[in-house]
């Protein structure tokens, strides 16, 4: 897609805050099943959770996953505790699991919108992997205030140097490896995202670099997947698994002195290397568990 129409669009997507907020919301994915481990159809969900505090908050992925998007609170992981349990209570006999990657191999396409049907169709041309992250896969994204000036640009580069450390700090599975795989051009890690003072063109670049699939500019921008996302007034941190709440306390923490303490976060900066590939040597470092990160 030409650069140039994608310009302006990406620059929404890094206008970024107007003030120094300091807000948390996490987006929490659960893999659905029944009592028996067969598939749940996404109506019969919905169905079971109608009249939850939940249901608002409520969305699905391709293969059944259930996301619980919630808003920004002084404490998020306690309303995702709070909502999970009266969420299980509602849907008796279905389990919500925060499982990284679905055991099941035979989870079928759920969401057949034109978006998803050529969403699996552009995958399915480069492997296997595109099948597993849109049906089994499941992932805590955390969302955090992105502030205006240097500031902002150091929270953009510190989440992106850090991340690889993170991921290999607290995932458990092959998701972030499958994800990368799926269509490095648009799912991995664009090493020029964090060379230059320009992220704006380099994120043009990444955009122009992918395979488009949907109409338009906006449409194709919303398909691009990186481990860090920019949002416009937040940035969406996508490289972990699902995780239990009490570990996604602990990422939180870290996650805000990287992002809302400028002392701590020009340290880490000051002391993490940039490294071509990183993104791609982490992969083999989540699999076998090394933690010596910096945080």
């Amino acid at each position: 897609m030409d650069p140039r129409e994608l310009h302006p669009v990406v620059a929404g997507l890094f206008a970024r805050g107007h003030g120094r907020s300091t807000r948390v919301a996490v987006e929490q994915e659960y893999v659905v099943a029944a009592a028996d481990g067969s598939v749940v159809p996404i109506a019969g969900v919905r169905r079971a959770a109608a009249g939850s505090p939940a249901a608002p908050y409520l969305s699905f992925e391709p293969g059944g996953q259930l996301e619980l998007s919630l808003p920004p609170a002084l404490d998020p992981v306690r309303d995702l505790r709070r909502l999970t349990a009266d969420l299980r209570r509602r849907l008796d006999g279905i389990t919500l699991r925060p499982v990284p990657v679905d055991p099941r191999q035979d989870v079928p396409l759920q969401l057949t919108s034109p978006r998803y049907v050529a969403m699996q169709a552009h995958f399915d041309r480069i492997g296997a992997a595109g099948r597993v992250m849109m049906r089994r896969t499941a992932s805590t994204q955390i969302c955090l205030d992105w502030w205006p000036g240097r500031a902002g640009l150091e929270q953009w580069r510190v989440l992106n140097l850090v991340g690889p450390y993170l991921a290999a700090r607290f995932n458990r599975s092959d998701r972030l490896a499958t994800w990368m795989a799926v269509d490095p051009e648009r799912t991995a890690f664009d090493d020029r995202l964090l060379y230059g003072d320009d992220p704006v063109a380099a994120y043009t670049a990444f955009a122009a670099g992918a395979t488009a699939f949907v109409d338009g500019p906006p449409e194709h921008v919303s398909t691009l997947f990186p481990p860090v996302r920019p949002r416009g007034s937040y940035l969406e941190v996508r490289f972990l698994d699902a995780q239990e709440p009490a570990v996604v306390e602990r990422i939180i923490g870290i996650l805000r002195r990287l992002m809302y303490d400028d002392t701590h976060r020009r340290d880490v900066l000051r002391k993490t290397p940039c490294t071509e590939g990183m993104w791609r040597h982490e992969q083999g470092t989540v699999r076998h568990g090394s933690a010596d990160r910096p945080a």
